[in-house]
C-alpha cells in the first residue's frame, strides 16, 4: 500500500475531515440536504427509467419511473455520477424494475440523490484544499510516498 504524504498538518486535518464526511454519507449515517422531491401520486410502479434535464422543458431535472411519476429536482451532475461503471441513480432504479416502490424505497432514493449531490460538493472542496496546499501528492523532489 502507498500512502501519499500531504504538504503538512493543516492539509491532512482538512482532508481527514472531508473524508470523514464522505464516509458518513456513503454509509448513509449522515443526512445531506435534500435535492429530489416526489410530487405526483400514483401506483409507484417502477417501469422504465428515464431522465429529462431542465433543458428539455422541465423546470428541474426529472427521473421518471413510469409515464406519470418522477423524482423532481435531480441535478444533471447527480444523474451522471458514475460508481463502478454505472450511473448510481439509474442503476438503483433499474434494479427495481417491475416492482412497486414503497414509501421507504422512495425516501431511500431521495437520500441516495442527496448523498451524491453532497459527494460532488465534497469532491470539489477536496480539490480546492489540495490546490490551496500546492497539489497532491507532494512533488517527487520533496518527499516521496512511503510504502507500507
Amino acid at each position: 500500500m502507498r500512502l501519499p504524504l500531504t504538504a503538512g498538518q493543516e492539509m491532512s486535518r482538512l482532508l481527514c475531515g472531508l473524508g470523514s464526511e464522505l464516509v458518513g454519507l456513503h454509509l448513509m449515517e449522515s443526512d445531506a440536504p435534500p435535492v429530489a422531491g416526489y410530487p405526483i401520486e400514483g401506483d409507484n410502479r417502477m417501469e422504465k427509467v428515464a431522465y429529462s434535464d431542465p433543458h428539455q422543458g422541465a423546470p428541474e431535472g426529472r427521473v421518471w419511473i413510469n409515464k406519470t411519476q418522477y423524482f423532481a429536482g435531480v441535478p444533471a451532475e447527480v444523474w451522471d455520477f458514475y460508481i463502478g461503471g454505472y450511473r448510481a441513480c439509474e442503476k438503483w432504479l433499474k434494479d427495481r424494475k417491475g416492482r412497486t416502490l414503497t414509501y421507504d424505497d422512495r425516501k431511500h432514493y431521495q437520500q441516495v440523490a442527496a448523498a451524491l449531490a453532497e459527494t460532488i460538493r465534497l469532491m470539489e472542496e477536496i480539490d480546492r484544499v489540495i490546490e490551496a496546499h500546492g497539489g497532491w501528492p507532494l512533488a517527487g523532489s520533496q518527499i516521496k510516498s512511503q510504502s507500507l
